[in-house]
């Protein structure tokens, strides 16, 4: 196994807010190197300068990124493939399909098990060692370009490699590439089901959030599908775990428009009734929604993983600019989501519109949001959810509110490019 890095321990959280402070300065006022400039956390691969070939020395994958992340490389069997992961790399635009190189049968890009990894699999025909990886940085421009080289060895030898001990090596389905964007308008929502595998949610009456809001969610994709103007992907579309950061991975490779995480949770204490929109806040707003969060953030500590790590400085600046455009798109997309609820007469929370530090919303680069459909602490939601006249009223009334949504964004976005 190889393991390479070029990148330095990030700092912890909480660092001096005014070398934040500076750093926005610096970086509004004499930009990042070209190429390299973004205003999202996330390097981008880079088609136009990557390829993949092969002569009579062995295979070699040339991947140009944006920026240098740190990576990993190791190898698989039955099938036998090559893993690379990646902290964390946009594959938008980036697509192996039409390769005829000998002895890879094809390129897989999507998401990695591990939270904040993305990952590329190259699965093999024949065995084939890990020569070299590494990563070269171009000073000027910003931009690294990993390059890997297989060589032709025996099964026993690749069976012998294999990821290294302790690596969650799992992996998720992967996608050739994002989705293409529809030319007709399509807004790509993706649906994130709460819960699931070794995690139910809520319990009561013998059903399981888990279940409950996965039904719901693969109804509303259907509602959704129907009306021509929503292209919908989940997050998780059976009885499986899906680590909290990774399903934000996941609707990043989706290209997603807008990310919608649904629930249907019970609380210790007190009532709560009707539904509920959060979207994203440093500090929840009040004392039931940071229990809330809190709850939703626990469910990754069943896989052990680990959420105290922080991201590098400049990273976080970067991420808090790309807010300053999608916080008020999701603010808008909430708002819309009560309004529509509240139409078609079914039951809102005394307090509909809420705000919590839940994982699942703290994408830089796309609008988020969480919606209670109801509490299974509370008998009457539970009956509502059961119930496929209430359900068909709440899908539609969600299907509408993207609608809604999408034409004003559009609209705003028209003015601002204005």
């Amino acid at each position: 196994m190889l393991w390479v890095s070029n990148s330095k321990r990030a700092p912890a959280k909480g660092s001096n807010p005014v070398i934040r402070a500076v750093l926005i300065v610096l970086i509004l006022a004499f930009g990042l190197p070209a190429q390299a400039q973004t205003l999202g956390a996330l390097a981008r691969a880079l088609p136009g300068w990557s390829s993949l070939s092969a002569d009579q020395r062995g295979i070699t994958l040339a991947l140009a990124i944006s920026q240098p992340v740190p990576f990993r490389v190791f190898t698989l069997d039955d099938p036998m493939r090559v893993v690379l992961d990646f902290r964390e790399v946009d594959f938008a635009g980036l697509s192996f399909d039409d390769t005829t190189v000998s002895g890879i049968e094809s390129v897989g890009l999507g998401g990695a098990s591990t939270p904040g990894w993305s990952r590329m699999v190259l699965t093999l025909s024949a065995p084939m060692a890990l020569d070299t990886a590494a990563m070269e940085t171009d000073a000027v421009t910003g931009q690294a370009v990993v390059t890997l080289t297989l060589t032709d060895t025996d099964l026993a030898s690749f069976t012998a490699a294999g990821a290294p001990p302790g690596l969650d090596a799992m992996l998720l389905p992967v996608t050739t590439q994002a989705p293409p964007r529809d030319d007709d308008g399509a807004v790509v929502v993706v649906l994130d089901p709460g819960h699931g595998g070794v995690d139910p949610g809520a319990l009561r009456g013998g059903y399981s959030e888990a279940g409950l809001i996965l039904a719901f969610a693969r109804e509303l994709r259907e509602v959704m599908r129907r009306t021509g103007r929503i292209e919908v992907v989940m997050t998780r579309d059976g009885d499986v775990f899906v680590p909290l950061p990774t399903r934000v991975t996941l609707a990043r490779a989706a290209g997603a428009d807008l990310f919608i995480s649904l629930h249907a949770d019970a609380i210790a204490e007190g009532r709560a009734q009707g539904a509920t929109i959060y979207t994203l806040a440093d500090e929840a707003s009040d004392a039931a929604t940071a229990a809330l969060a809190e709850q939703h953030d626990r469910a990754d500590l069943v896989r052990g993983i680990d959420l105290s790590g922080s991201d590098d400085e400049v990273v976080g600046v970067l991420m808090d600019l790309a807010r300053v455009e999608t916080a008020p798109r999701a603010r808008a997309f909430a708002d819309s989501l009560v309004q529509s609820i509240f139409a078609a007469g079914l039951d809102l929370h005394a307090q509909p519109r809420s705000e919590g530090a839940f994982s699942v919303l703290k994408a830089a680069d796309f609008p988020a949001v969480l919606l209670e459909i109801g509490f299974l602490s509370e008998g009457g939601d539970l009956e509502n959810i059961l119930d496929p006249d209430w359900r068909a009223r709440m899908q539609a009334a969600i299907a509408g509110a993207v609608i809604a949504w999408a034409d004003a964004d559009a609209a705003a976005a028209a003015l601002r490019r204005q």
